[in-house]
């Protein structure tokens, strides 16, 4: 390729710059109000944590089901259209979780949010895909995915301003604001797309999913994926609860949950050329290996307690509590598993697919989410009741000693999840051992 056709491949129409800075903000909203959903559904709304783990984990199950649903939808109303009712129904959903806190209220605008959400991910990658040629779209993709994590990384860091500062029901309003933005940038500068020739139909997103099912191979590796991904949801699902209640009000998980981001953002790309000339299954199984050793180091903060005592010295710049420090020990770790599976996981599950279908398989790559948010969440909800227990529901009047006892065995929440990365690595090296041993006798 000479200089001047490379110049000409990052060139993009404005309408792809405008998806990106919609996505900017939408992505700011989603993990400003996902970081701080547990928390909100419980202290501010009063379900308790087993019933915020259901309420949560359904939410964020169907915000993996719905989108080839929603992008069905989207076919028949136009891009332009679809992006406007989906950021107007985020504005609305937030804005009526940040107003009204009944319980059977939140239940509704939470489905509000949920349906907006729902129709993002098919409408802004659908309008990367569109607004992108052959020969940059490898770069499109991967200017998208970094403005996602601008947008997460952005989210997570001002939302502990708005929780310490003026209450945590005001995060919505936060999430609102930046939905809105995100509107108002759909309404007036981004142009219709054509689609014209687009006839996807629900009866179509129903035969794509029968279709996922009908491969046992496929069904199989997303339910030992979904183990992966379990670990990782503890980081919104057990997380900001676990260190609040242990640290203190002051304390911002929001930060350590950029860690996420932060280290997938430096590292996928190196991780992922080093890892080229390996089978997709062989870099899934290294991430596999990592996630217990994540699950391990968060259960270790107890362990690093008892040798420093409260307080870690680092470099004589600052100091930090040992569950601080573990806790970014072990979402590094999730972080670098993450780049060794999930770009060769959508890898492998497009090969899976009949040549000219992929598309349609890859609609339903993230069912791995689908599973673990459900899993995840309700698990995540039965142990913080008994091992990390919400403050309100201790007796009242007891001693320091007394409430502190109820969270002595807190980090044994992590041998759980730990328990579940072992066995998803081992399930996943014993997959690949019957599928290369299946594959060579086809090539016989």
């Amino acid at each position: 390729m000479t200089e001047a056709n490379k110049s000409i491949s990052w060139k993009f129409p404005k309408e792809f710059w405008i998806a990106n800075i919609m996505e900017l903000f939408e992505r700011a909203a989603y993990y400003g109000f996902f970081i701080v959903l547990t928390l909100y559904l419980t202290d501010i709304v009063g379900f308790n944590d087993k019933e915020t783990g259901v309420v949560a984990g359904v939410f964020y199950a169907l915000l993996y089901l719905l989108p080839p649903f929603a992008g069905a939808v989207s076919d028949k109303i136009g891009f332009k259209n679809g992006l406007i009712l989906a950021f107007g129904l985020l504005t609305i959903g937030y804005t009526l979780l940040g107003l009204y806190h009944e319980k059977v209220f939140v239940l509704f605008f939470l489905l509000i949010s949920l349906i907006g959400g729902s129709f993002i991910k098919p409408l802004i990658t659908g309008t990367v895909a569109k607004l992108t040629s052959e020969e940059n779209r490898a770069r499109g993709y991967s200017l998208f995915y970094w403005v996602v994590n601008i947008g997460s990384f952005t989210g997570k860091t001002f939302v502990p301003y708005i929780r310490q500062g003026i209450g945590l029901e005001y995060v919505n309003f936060f999430s609102a604001g930046m939905s809105l933005l995100a509107m108002l940038f759909a309404i007036f500068f981004f142009k219709p797309i054509d689609i014209s020739h687009q006839t996807k139909k629900i009866s179509d997103v129903l035969n794509s999913l029968k279709k996922v099912f009908s491969k046992p191979r496929l069904v199989v590796l997303t339910l030992i994926v979904a183990g992966f991904w379990i670990i990782q949801q503890q980081m919104y699902a057990t997380m900001p609860k676990y260190v609040i209640r242990l640290l203190g009000e002051s304390a911002k998980p929001e930060w350590i949950a950029n860690v996420n981001p932060a280290i997938v953002v430096l590292f996928v790309v190196v991780i992922t050329n080093l890892m080229k000339k390996k089978k997709a299954v062989t870099s899934m199984f290294i991430g596999m290996l990592l996630m217990p050793f994540s699950a391990l180091a968060m259960a270790s903060s107890q362990w690093l307690f008892n040798l420093t005592g409260d307080s870690v010295d680092m470099l004589g710049l600052f100091s930090l509590h040992p569950l601080t420090i573990m806790m970014i020990i072990g979402i590094a770790i999730q972080g670098l598993a993450e780049c060794f599976i999930s770009p060769r996981f959508l890898e492998y599950f497009s090969f899976q697919a009949p040549k000219g279908e992929e598309g349609v398989y890859l609609g339903f790559s993230h069912l791995h989410s689908f599973f673990s948010a459900l899993i995840g969440f309700i698990m995540s909800g039965f142990l913080l009741d008994k091992y990390c227990p919400d403050p309100k529901t201790l007796p009242v009047g007891i001693s320091e000693i007394e409430r502190v006892s109820y969270y002595s065995n807190a980090h044994v929440i992590w041998f759980y999840f730990l328990a579940i990365g072992f066995v998803a690595a081992i399930s996943l090296w014993i997959f690949k051992i019957i599928t290369e041993k299946i594959d060579a006798k086809k090539s016989l």
